[in-house]
């Protein structure tokens, strides 16, 4: 399948808890997109945090510089002409709406990969959530640190519920619409 990319580039934003899915996701769909040789990069948070984020710890500061660090490189990328997937939990709404703002004049689209924290803890990748559970961890988000759902996603998708490949299929419908940010 070729895509016709949109006219204006755009970043998807994927919050959500860890373990939801969102690198899977954003991995995915953008194998998909490399098939028509649309640009493209991925902004992973674990990632950011390796590099140019790794200065910053998980005080709620932080957290917000963070999730700014990762917009304004997606700006960036954005004025070049690139699309953009984030996967960022980016736990708080005013953080997404900063990110919102800070990308203003591209298409933004926040998607909540919106698994529920039970599931998100039975996959446990990273180990995490056992890591809190027994106190060794502090901080994590959905358990000792908060998790604003979002207020008014463009998309949702519970990977409890949808099939990878039917999330891939609506991101891809999506991305081929010239539908602008529901929220806005």
């Amino acid at each position: 399948m070729n895509l016709s990319p949109p006219p204006r580039p755009r970043t998807y934003w994927l919050t959500g808890l860890s373990g939801a899915g969102k690198t899977t996701i954003a991995r995915r769909f953008s194998a998909i997109l490399a098939k028509s040789a649309i640009p493209l990069m991925i902004l992973d948070g674990d990632k950011m945090r390796q590099g140019l984020c790794r200065d910053l710890g998980f005080t709620e500061a932080d957290r917000s510089e963070n999730t700014r660090r990762i917009a304004e490189v997606a700006r960036l990328l954005n004025s070049q002409g690139m699309h953009v997937i984030c996967a960022s939990i980016s736990p708080l709404q005013k953080d997404r709406t900063c990110a919102k703002n800070i990308l203003d004049g591209f298409d933004f689209f926040e998607v909540f990969v919106s698994t529920p924290i039970t599931t998100c803890a039975a996959r446990d990748t990273k180990g995490l959530y056992a890591r809190a559970r027994s106190g060794e961890l502090k901080g994590l988000t959905g358990i000792d640190a908060p998790y604003e759902e979002p207020e008014c996603p463009d998309l949702n998708f519970n990977t409890e519920i949808l099939s990878l490949d039917e999330i891939l299929a609506s991101l891809t419908d999506h991305f081929t619409s010239k539908l602008t940010s529901k929220c806005s």
